[in-house]
């Protein structure tokens, strides 16, 4: 069972601290329980304050803490809420928070957050040079104040190596999802999702995947290609046969792709081949030279050095995490 820590603060919206710990700790729960079957708890949630001390939320929601920070030496995943109060007074009164927080990602933790809680965890310094998102109305006050950050505010989630964030003040839904899928696999994630009477419809399961955030524009031409990539992605193709195929120009093509969706049509092709080639390495016992032709490409090491490029470890390192 994985160790989950949601930080508490004041000021920070209650649901990005109960309703990720409800749905994480209810994976695995929930659908067996309504069938059934054996409950196979799959995070262990426990929510930290500075001192252990209950912290008053947006709305004057008070949550009380299980522990204090000091008192949690180790964790698998930290997951940092939404701001809703004033961010710089909030960064101020947490500045205690940061190096206990470069502490956890030096330690080999998951670090997600949620909407402005980017601020919270840009302010530690592990989001330079790393894909980030935030809530639209804060982008340029972002953006003056972590300018090392690739920020990427069209999409919804990013994921980069540990570190995760996602661009709403409810948008923890989306992101709890995408770290069920992430820990456990799309299997438990649906089962989470349909439990929980969640949309899974095709156009919002990039809260699965680890391309996230991709499918939330409204160009019908790139979706359609997106949906054809889905499928196809193994085969070998060229931008010109891409671009044949959406009766575009290859420059056309490529303008569209990332302007609808924030990425460039080869490394989303990349990141998809990856995707998939993570999902064989927590399945059946197979070689990785197998999954590197399963996955579209031909040369192994080129391939490991791209998967480490886009996940930051080796893809037999991943298999021994992730298995």
């Amino acid at each position: 069972m994985r160790h989950v820590t949601v930080i508490g603060f004041d000021y920070a919206f209650a649901s990005a601290i109960t309703g990720v710990s409800d749905l994480l700790s209810t994976a695995g729960v929930t659908w067996n329980y309504i069938h059934g079957k054996a409950l196979a708890s799959e995070f262990n949630v426990e929510i930290a304050t500075l001192d252990g001390s209950p912290v008053k939320c947006a709305n004057n929601i008070e949550v009380k803490a299980h522990k204090a920070i000091n008192e949690i030496e180790t964790t698998d995943l930290l997951l940092i809420p939404t701001i809703a109060g004033d961010i710089e007074q909030t960064l101020k009164r947490n500045s205690a928070l940061i190096p206990w927080i470069i502490q956890q990602a030096k330690q080999g933790a998951d670090i997600a957050c949620n909407c402005t809680g980017a601020f919270l965890l840009a302010e530690t310094g592990l989001l330079d040079n790393k894909l980030a998102t935030t809530h639209w109305g804060f982008v340029e006050a972002f953006r003056q104040r972590y300018p090392k950050v690739d920020l990427r505010p069209e999409q919804l989630i990013t994921a980069d190596g540990s570190f995760f964030c996602s661009g709403g003040g409810m948008a923890w839904l989306d992101m709890a999802l995408f770290l069920i899928e992430r820990y456990c696999g799309y299997d438990i994630a649906m089962a989470s999702a349909k439990s929980n009477v969640f949309d899974i419809s095709k156009t919002s399961r990039a809260a699965y995947s680890s391309i996230p955030g991709k499918r939330y524009h409204q160009d019908n031409a790139i979706l359609a290609l997106q949906d054809w990539l889905d499928e196809n992605f193994s085969q070998s193709m060229s931008v010109s046969q891409l671009a044949e195929r959406t009766s575009m120009t290859e420059r056309t093509l490529n303008r569209r792709f990332k302007q609808a969706t924030g990425d460039s049509l080869i490394h989303y092709l990349q990141c998809l081949r990856v995707d998939a080639a993570k999902k064989l390495l927590t399945g059946e016992p197979i070689t990785i030279e197998l999954i590197t032709q399963r996955v579209g490409y031909q040369d192994v090491s080129s391939f490991i050095r791209l998967f480490k490029k886009h996940t930051g470890m080796s893809p037999s390192a991943h298999r021994a995490r992730f298995s």
